[in-house]
């Protein structure tokens, strides 16, 4: 048995989506969350094969939740998303993502999707796959990234500087650095730019 733990915080797809997987002779839906903090406390004790995240989570998004997920334990990966920006999938590929689907999908297409992964496979859609490779590339650093999105809900620079162990005058540098590359005056406007191109 394959077992599988599913991550989203839409309860009513959430539920469809198990409630089609149990109907699968060989997989075993053995956590249903919310979020992402709860997806690597369940897979502490669910120990699942396979991990099915929704890109578009409060709090952590898909691709953080798999990159903690894999640090937790040893666990593969899929992000399912609605909007399948090229930069995130640069971003998933990084963090460790083996599986990049887009919500459109059947379960029956998921199923088989979700064995390959099981296998040691991967699955990236192409239709994405093709417009990442066409897509600009981000001109901000990792680091700087990393920086918009601690702040990407309105945090201070010192909460920003805490939760990544930096110094506020660091972040601050970073700040300045982001908003000259993009062209913005405001991190806000940094943070929206950086959305809507997939880079965070």
């Amino acid at each position: 048995m394959i077992r599988v733990l599913l991550a989203d915080d839409e309860a009513m797809i959430r539920s469809a989506l198990a409630a089609l997987l149990r109907m699968e002779d060989d997989i075993e839906v053995v956590a249903e969350c919310v979020d992402g903090p709860s997806a690597i406390a369940a897979l502490v004790e669910t120990k699942a094969d396979v991990c099915v995240l929704d890109l578009e989570m409060p709090g952590l998004d898909g691709v953080e939740t798999a990159q903690r997920l894999q640090r937790t334990a040893p666990t593969r990966c899929i992000v399912v998303t609605r909007h399948a920006r090229p930069g995130v999938l640069r971003r998933a590929l990084a963090a460790g993502v083996v599986g990049f689907v887009p919500k459109s999908r059947g379960a029956d297409e998921l199923a088989e999707i979700i064995r390959r992964i099981a296998a040691g496979g991967r699955y990236i859609d192409p239709e994405i796959a093709a417009d990442a490779l066409t897509a600009e590339r981000s001109p901000l650093t990792e680091r700087e990234l990393d920086v918009l999105r601690a702040g990407r809900q309105g945090e201070t620079t010192g909460q920003i500087a805490k939760s990544l162990a930096l110094a506020p005058g660091t972040v601050r540098n970073h700040i300045s650095a982001v908003l000259s590359k993009l062209g913005v005056s405001t991190r806000q406007q940094a943070v929206l730019a950086a959305e809507e191109r997939g880079w965070i």
